[in-house]
């Protein structure tokens, strides 16, 4: 006997069919919307560029501050409890 699909056709596409058409979710909410992808300007790309860098040197001061000052590396010990 072989395994696998039966050759004889399937009676109950109906329930299948009804199962499909009463899909609702995120994906047949924006189906028909049109999205589109436009590049940052220059000037989104200086703010996005200044918060980085600012919150960068900001991490790096911090560090700085935790190997070099005792109170503070205390104080941060104490909170991280």
């Amino acid at each position: 006997m072989v395994k696998g699909f039966s050759e004889s056709e399937v009676k109950n596409d109906e329930s299948i069919k009804f199962l499909k058409n009463e899909k609702k979710g995120l994906f047949y909410f924006l189906k028909g919307k049109k999205f589109t992808y436009t590049l940052p300007g220059k000037r989104q790309i200086n703010i996005f560029g200044s918060v980085v860098l600012g919150l960068n040197i900001g991490l790096v001061l911090l560090v700085i501050l935790y190997l070099n000052n005792q109170e503070f590396h205390d104080f941060i010990f104490n909170v991280g409890r």
